[in-house]
């Protein structure tokens, strides 16, 4: 008799976590296969340490071949599910595809970016779930305090050194929290203009940071972002965002060059594509994380609308936590369905939350024990350590270092500003220049602030006028692009990018072509895994 085929699409936290506790199971007696984009679990609630320049990148990621034996990781993007014929086709990485013929099938896909009708948001905003966004933000930032400290007019100084961060919950609080303390320390080395310092602004609809948590923990997160100089402005939001700056929703203008979007995120559209029922942009399943007619097929994390036994008639909110243990109950069910173990129901415990505020400052009410200061910020590193499934030494490593050494604060120009657009199903993939090159090799040997890697650019010209990027030649505050083909960016793709998943995209015009030998461009860049919504603990 043949092992039954189980196939995983997605590798965050709900996929990463089925695909492990199955190894575990199983033992050999399945064949497991995990779909991914990428070939690591990304431990997001990390990722501002990342922007900030305290953890390397390669710290928060985890090898799926190096942690997950009895595994079988596929590269590739899963872009069509016949539920009666059980098979997953994908396109890898390269342009590439195959299909995956399965026996028990789990949807973890997790979210993206959620998106707002706000005028010039798409267009001049980046958003925070990937590391090329995290790698770019590094860069972004460390460059327009460099450039500010070089410039001579004040208010292109000014502009350049005001940070906009959208969303007051977990991500954007420590993206402002640590981005607040990087700045600072930069300007100690690059000094500005008199009576000039980094300001970072805050802002968000909710009518305090962090409304999804306790108040304690919403006053203690407030009070150290305004102590540290952090521009909190609850109850506002952007009205439209154009090349310059930010209209805000009281009706002031915001001269700026950084527009951050963390409002939250949005089921994967792949479940959409399933026709089956759904819950608000997510699959319905039951307490046992099966799909309602389809007994193979689970699904568990953020695309998933799983019932709160605790709380009926509600779901369990998008969140790492859940989708962590989500991942926990669906590999039992699945081994159940093949006779070892019986099946159960997703149940919770709340075990509260930590939210990093750099430093030695956090919030955290651990078991419902509301903390704050320093004692706050050694259970919050202590949570992460005894959280992440790996790369433990060397996070502690990196803080230790972080302590005692001053941060290296360089920009590499691995990721430019069209390479990761906020309006992405793949946020954990830089946008790629024709065939399977990525963001990093477009930009490798840029040493002057970006314009080296524009040269180098064999993509088409990214959008001019995109706020928080390079400007293009004959605009203010920037180095013109040299040698760059000047080709047009398809119609509504962002840096001429090929639509999503149609492979016979016609490229954009005057776009050079593939060189001998190089073959057809790849449809572009795959998509992701299950995340957190808004990086919660």
């Amino acid at each position: 008799m043949s092992r039954p085929r189980i196939v995983i699409v997605g590798a965050g936290f709900a996929g990463y976590r089925t695909a492990r506790e199955l190894s575990r199971l199983a033992r050999d007696k399945a064949d497991i296969t995990l779909l991914n984009p990428t070939d690591y679990f990304l431990y997001l609630p990390l990722l501002p340490q990342v922007a900030a320049g305290i953890l390397e990148p390669r710290r928060v990621t985890v090898s799926l071949s190096g942690t997950l034996p009895r595994v079988r990781p596929v590269l590739g993007e899963a872009d069509g599910i016949d539920l009666d014929a059980r098979t997953v086709h994908y396109s890898d990485p390269e342009g590439g595809g195959g299909t995956l013929q399965y026996d028990r099938l789990v949807l973890a896909a997790g979210s993206v970016n959620k998106l707002l009708p706000i005028p010039g948001v798409a267009e001049h905003a980046h958003g925070f779930r990937g590391l090329p966004e995290a790698l770019y933000l590094r860069d972004h930032v460390t460059r327009q305090v460099e450039l500010a400290a070089a410039a001579d007019d004040p208010k292109s100084c000014a502009a350049r050194c005001t940070f906009v961060v959208v969303g007051a919950g977990y991500t954007g609080t420590e993206v402002a929290a640590h981005g607040q303390m990087f700045t600072d320390a930069q300007v100690r080395k690059h000094p500005l203009r008199e009576g000039m310092r980094p300001r970072w602004m805050l802002l968000d609809i909710a009518p305090r940071v962090l409304p999804e948590l306790d108040e304690r923990l919403s006053r203690t997160a407030n009070r150290v972002l305004r102590q540290r100089g952090v521009d909190v402005r609850m109850g506002t939001s952007v009205k439209e965002a154009m090349h310059g700056g930010v209209l805000l929703t009281d009706g002031e203008f915001v001269d700026t060059r950084t527009l951050v979007w963390c409002v939250g995120v949005r089921p994967d559209p792949l479940v959409e594509s399933l026709d089956q029922p759904m819950e608000r942009g997510r699959l319905l399943v039951d307490p046992y994380l099966q799909v309602p007619g389809r007994p193979e097929v689970f699904a568990c994390g953020d695309a998933a609308a799983v019932p709160d036994l605790d709380r009926p008639g509600q779901y369990t909110p998008m969140t790492a936590q859940h989708a962590w243990r989500h991942g926990k109950v669906c590999a039992h069910n699945i081994a159940a369905s093949f006779g070892a173990g019986e099946p159960r129901p997703y149940r919770h415990r709340d075990l509260g939350f930590v939210v990093d505020l750099g430093g030695t400052q956090a919030a955290a009410n651990p078991f419902g024990v509301p903390l704050s200061g320093p004692v706050a910020g050694a259970v919050t590193r202590g949570y992460h350590l005894a959280a992440m499934p790996g790369n433990r030494v060397r996070v502690a490593a990196d803080w230790l270092l972080d302590a005692v050494l001053p941060r290296q604060a360089v920009q590499l120009g691995l990721v430019r500003s069209w390479s990761v657009p906020l309006d992405t199903a793949s946020p954990e993939l830089a946008r790629v220049p024709g065939r399977g090159e990525t963001g990093a090799e477009a930009g490798v040997g840029a040493g002057d602030g970006g314009a080296g890697a524009a040269e180098r650019q064999p993509g088409p010209e990214p959008a001019k006028s995109q706020l928080g990027q390079e400007p293009a030649k004959n605009q203010p505050g920037g180095e013109p692009a040299k040698n760059q083909p000047g080709g047009e960016p398809a119609k509504n793709q962002p840096g001429g990018e090929p639509a999503k998943n149609q492979p016979g995209e016609e490229p954009a015009k005057k776009q050079p072509p593939p060189a001998p030998g190089e073959g057809h461009p790849s449809p572009g860049p795959v998509k992701r895994t299950d995340i957190s919504a808004e990086g919660d603990r």
